[in-house]
This record gives structure tokens, sequence and C-alpha cells, in this order.
């Protein structure tokens, strides 16, 4: 059976879908939205929301434990698993009921189900009620990515993880050996050392966080260590093998590269990239070109199929959640006959929730001098920061690097407590196309931790005021 004709229908309800959904319809255009599995996507479901929830609640435990530097007495904190776990659940929750709302408000049909191209201009919709058909002007597949698996380490919800079984744990392991170094499996290993379990984490990569500017990389990396995790860069799995241990699985990993050793865990998480979601979506027969399990687009989310768009994760890096929701956007704009600006991916910014917090926005110091600039680069510890101080969090520090002829602010990076939350300055500068002379004349408040910023902007001018 046909249905009525959409202006518009969107596959995938995640950052990226319900956006584009949202925006279509502030644009009057006639939309739909399928979802096979939740409202939100992984995103809201099983990653950016539930995850800082129970990065949360350990930001909690550490400050509990450190109570007494502060003056107040406690009790030795103890851990409920079960109650971190059953309150990110009910934080996701919360936020999927949100985005339902949002697609009632503007009046887009959602319809639950698997969609596939079925021929120019229509869909498929599977689902437990059969098989309908939509028909639409425009498709826009925004279908998202999954972990990447790893050969012979399928996740198995005892003793391999994925995301999703490090988000709903029913116990904490005695020895979590994390695969992967990058955003996500930092962070889980954040959360579970903090809770008290031994970490081990393996990266290919001679860094962690190897995608961010080298100074913050090794800052972390040195954190971690003194924390007690340890860190195996700069080498690979080379074979793995599993027994039984009483109740539970014990894993032996052989490593190669930098660090020949040999680990024995009883919990391992992948967290060694994603991989795009295009298998069965009725590619087959269209233009559309997929390299390296991504759709590839143009500027403006259109594939080489009259009428099919990609965007967000499945359309390629760097996959987050806001640069999917700001590619919805300039689609949108564009399927409707606006003039939207594409999206320069070095006024993105990415944030790690460890423990310290990474922030970055632009290029890194070695991304610019690689591209012949001249630049200035400017530091600022926020162990002489007042409130840094203050608040007991002296732990690291901002980075900025700006073209030395044109004073461009090219990138800034940052390493700190809620240095997330602080990062948007630096976006906004390089949106508007700052230079260090707005910077240096920008009056930010005091007593705060972002004087730290501007102060890195004096420092790479030789004009820092407190260091």
């Amino acid at each position: 059976m046909t249905q009525a004709q959409y202006d518009l229908v969107v596959v995938g309800g995640g950052p990226g879908g319900y956006v584009a959904a949202i925006r279509a319809a502030q644009l009057g255009l006639k939309t739909a939205l399928v979802e096979k599995a939740q409202l939100g996507g992984i995103c809201l479901n099983w990653g950016c929301i539930p995850t800082k929830a129970l990065l949360r609640s350990a930001d909690v435990l550490r400050l509990v434990r450190d109570a007494g530097r502060f003056g107040v007495l406690t009790a030795a904190p103890q851990i409920d698993l079960a109650a971190m776990v059953e309150r990110s659940r009910t934080v996701a929750a919360q936020l999927q009921g949100g985005v339902g709302y949002l697609m009632k408000k503007n009046k887009v049909t959602v319809l639950n189900g698997h969609a596939r191209l079925a021929g120019r201009g229509k869909l498929s919709v599977t689902n437990a009620d059969g098989v309908s058909t939509l028909a639409a002007r425009h498709i826009i597949l925004a279908t998202g990515a999954r972990a990447r698996p790893l050969p012979g380490l399928t996740p198995d919800g005892d003793s391999v993880w994925s995301y999703r079984e490090a988000l709903v744990p029913k116990r904490v392991p005695q020895h979590l050996v994390v695969i992967g170094a990058g955003a996500i499996g930092i962070e889980f290993a954040s959360f579970y050392h903090a809770l008290g379990a031994k970490v081990s984490v393996i990266e290919m990569a001679d860094r962690v966080l190897p995608v961010e500017d080298e100074e913050v990389s090794q800052y972390v990396g040195d954190v971690l260590r003194k924390q007690g995790m340890h860190l195996y860069t700069g080498s690979r799995i080379l074979s793995s093998s599993k027994r039984r241990v009483g109740q539970t699985q014990e894993w032996t990993l052989q490593l190669d590269g930098k660090h020949k050793d040999s680990l024995t865990a009883d919990v391992i998480l992948t967290a060694a990239g994603i991989i795009g979601n295009v298998e069965e979506l009725g590619l087959e027969g269209t233009a559309v070109k997929v390299e390296r399990s991504h759709i590839v687009t143009d500027a403006y989310g259109a594939t080489a199929e009259p009428g099919v768009y990609a965007i967000g994760d499945v359309a390629g890096a760097p996959w987050l959640a806001h640069k999917a929701s700001h590619e919805a956007v300039i689609c949108v704009e564009k399927i409707a006959g606006l003039a939207p600006h594409t999206l320069d991916i070095t006024k993105i910014p990415a944030c790690t929730y460890s423990h310290p917090q990474v922030a970055s926005v632009g290029l890194t110091e070695a991304q610019a001098r690689a591209g012949g600039r001249q630049v200035r680069v400017g530091k600022f510890p926020f162990a002489v920061n007042g409130k840094a101080i203050a608040l007991g969090a002296t732990a690291g520090f901002a980075k900025v690097v700006f073209d030395a002829a044109s004073g461009e602010l090219l990138g800034a990076h940052m390493v700190g407590e809620e240095v997330t939350e602080m990062i948007q300055g630096y976006t906004v500068a390089r949106e508007l196309e700052t230079t260090e002379a707005e910077l240096m004349a920008t009056i930010f408040p005091h007593p705060t931790q972002s004087e730290a910023m501007h102060e890195a902007v004096l420092a790479a001018y030789e004009r820092s005021l407190h260091m």
C-alpha cells in the first residue's frame, strides 16, 4: 500500500535524522521519519547521553572520596552499580521521550520499522505489521554507525563488551582491558577505573587520544598513568585466548609492537573505531557510492543518486552528534531552496569526558606547521588560575595556535576540569574569524577557569599577565 506523498522522508532518528525532520517541518515540508529502534539513535540511547550520566556518577564518587581536602568529613563511599546504571537509563529514557514530543510538536509522521530504498522516490518500510511503501521527493539516510568488530572478540555480554554492554554492567570487572584509546575507550577507562577496576588500555598509535594535539595527548597519558592505569601505546594484539575460571571467563592477550607483553583480564572492552550502517538499505542498483563503509556525498549531503542524501555518522568522519545535527540543517535547507553555508570540519569542536576532560577545535600545532603555517603558540596552566585553585581543579592547561602573519585563531586545545563547557568560546571565535586582537580585548569574568583561555591568547604574544 502506497501512503501519502511526502516531501521528505528521513531514515534514522538519531541526532542527524530527528534534527533533519524538525528543520524540514519548520520549512513547511511534509515530513516523515522512519526509525527501526529508538528515537534519539545511538547517541541518546547508547552513547553520548547515558555515558555522561555514568561519568557523572564517577565524578561524584571521586569528589566524595576527596571531601576531606575541602574540610568535609564523610564515611568511605560505597558503590551501587545497579543504581548508577538505572539513573543512566532513566536519563536516556527521559530524553528519548523528549524527541518523541518534538516530533509531535512539529507534526512529523514517525514510523517504526526498517526502511529500504525501493526505486526512484520510494521506500519500503518493514515492521511487525508487514511491508508498506512511502513515496517522497527527497530521502535522507541518517542510519548512523556501529562499533567495529574485532576478529575473535565478538561482544557476548559477559567477558567481551562493546559500548552497549559497558553501559549496563552487572559487575565491576577485576581487570578491564580496553582496546582503543580514542574518546570512547578513554571515557570508559576513566569510569571503570574510578569504580575500582584495574584498567589497561591498548592502542596501536603511539599515544592515547591520537587525534588530539600531541601535548594534550601526552599530558593525558601521563595523568592516566599516575592514576594507576596501564597504557600500552604503539601496540597491537598478536593473539587472544580464553578459558573458564570458576564463574567467569579469563582472557589472555599477547601484545606485539612497543610492548611485547601478556595480559590476563576478565573483561575486554572493544572501542577500536566504527563502521557505517550501509547494509540492507537498498543501495544496490542505485548510483549511491560507498567507500570504507560510509556513503559518499557532496558538501550538502547529496549522493550521486538524485533525491537521495546522507548525513551523520553514515556519511563519514568526524563521528560526532553535533556534526550530524549541523549536516542535517545544511542538507534540509539546501533541499528547501535556501543557500546554507557548507560545513567546515575545522570549526567542529571535539570533547572527551575523561578524567581529566579534553576539548579542542581547529588545527593542532603539528597540523598547522605541516600545512606550511608560521605559528604563534600560547599556553596557560590551570595550576595558576585562581578559580581552579579554589575548586581544587588545577590539572591541565589551555593552548592556542595562531597564524603568525594574520593573527587567525587556527586551533585551540584544552585539558582539565570542565573544559568541555569552555571550548565553545574558542569555537565561536573560529566561526567569527576572530583574531588575537579581538580575543585580547575580550573581558573574561573573574574568577573563572575561562580566564586561562584569555591568558593563553596573551601568552602567544608574550603578554601573559599572571605567569
